[in-house]
């Protein structure tokens, strides 16, 4: 739709970045600052304005380091687009197919990070309901960032999201049946779980004659069956996350986040930079040079980056607000 070197008001495309189901993302300039960021141009443009702005306004109410941000929502030449920050890095499905099954502190780091925007859009209403790896961006600096809310609504006054929309195979039983709840969101995040844990998806997407089988739970094997490596309790929130009946499940993406806090706390010490700023050392990983008094309890203390003290994920060395290295 649009070229490289194409200006749309002050924005200048560079190159196209990838397209889905709802529309097209380009890589742009923004002319004025100087600076790179994504513009989003959905396919249906007939749409009336409301329409158009239903997925910024989503955007704008969610404002967390693992959601991509959104700047504004632009109309130039009868054309809406989006404009949205740019990440630089890989989508989590690249990664996937380029390294196979991930070690299992990467799943707990990368599952930890999506279910924290999850659990943030749930809290602003928001359920997303086509949540996947390539919806998933990972930046350099290994940020992770959920994309593309084009298929999300409100839960304001709706009980469920009523359209069966999403990508089947990672589609919850009751999305088959348009009835999509936060929940449903959590199911999505378990087969990515399970995808990120042994390199392939639990079961093809499901035919028609197959959805029974779904709803049983029929179709999924553990995925310790398929790798070995990975550690009973792992397998089991996977599970979880997946299990067919709602009450099964994981209720909301903090009682998962519960969970995957406290999934081999060994396994994820490793040795960060000690600072003279006087603030709190990363939760759950401690420096042998570090004296027994001053030693902190994992998820007891909340950590800040020591550069803008703006707070930081349990498992991350880099701050995602001014990317300075901890």
């Amino acid at each position: 739709m649009l070229f490289q070197g194409q200006t749309l008001g002050k924005y200048k495309i560079l190159a196209p970045l990838g397209s889905g189901g709802f529309g097209v993302v380009y890589l742009a300039k923004d002319t004025w600052i100087d600076k790179e960021v994504a513009i989003k141009v959905p396919h249906k443009q007939d749409l009336n304005f409301s329409e158009h702005l239903r997925e910024p306004r989503l955007l704008a109410a969610l404002d967390h380091p693992n959601i991509v941000s959104i700047t504004t929502a632009e109309k130039e030449a009868s054309l809406f687009f989006i404009v949205m920050e740019y990440v630089e890095g890989k989508t989590l499905e690249d990664v996937i197919a380029n390294e196979g099954a991930l070690d299992a502190n990467r799943v707990i780091e990368y599952s930890t990070q999506i279910a924290m925007a999850v659990s943030h859009a749930h809290h602003q209403g928001v359920i997303h309901r086509d949540l996947r790896p390539p919806n998933v961006l990972v930046s350099q600096s290994g940020i992770l960032k959920v994309a593309d809310f084009g298929t999300s609504r409100f839960l304001e006054i709706a009980a469920h999201g009523t359209t069966v929309i999403g990508s089947p195979p990672y589609m919850a039983p009751e999305q088959f049946d348009g009835k999509a709840v936060f929940a449903s969101d959590i199911y999505s995040l378990g087969v990515t779980m399970y995808q990120m844990s042994t390199g392939v998806l639990p079961y093809d997407t499901p035919t028609p004659g197959e959805l029974e089988k779904l709803r049983n739970g029929k179709l999924v094997r553990p995925p310790r069956l398929r790798n070995p490596e990975i550690s009973k309790l792992l397998n089991d929130m996977i599970m979880k996350a997946m299990a067919p009946l709602l009450t099964d499940r994981y209720q909301q993406a903090s009682d998962l986040l519960h969970d995957l806090e406290n999934a081999s706390p060994s396994d994820r010490r490793s040795h960060v930079k000690s600072t003279t700023s006087g603030l709190s050392e990363r939760a759950g990983i401690m420096q042998q040079n570090i004296p027994e008094k001053h030693r902190v309890e994992p998820t007891q203390t909340p950590r800040f980056c020591w550069q803008c003290h703006k707070p930081l994920h349990a498992r991350t060395d880099r701050c995602p607000f001014c990317d300075e290295q901890q």
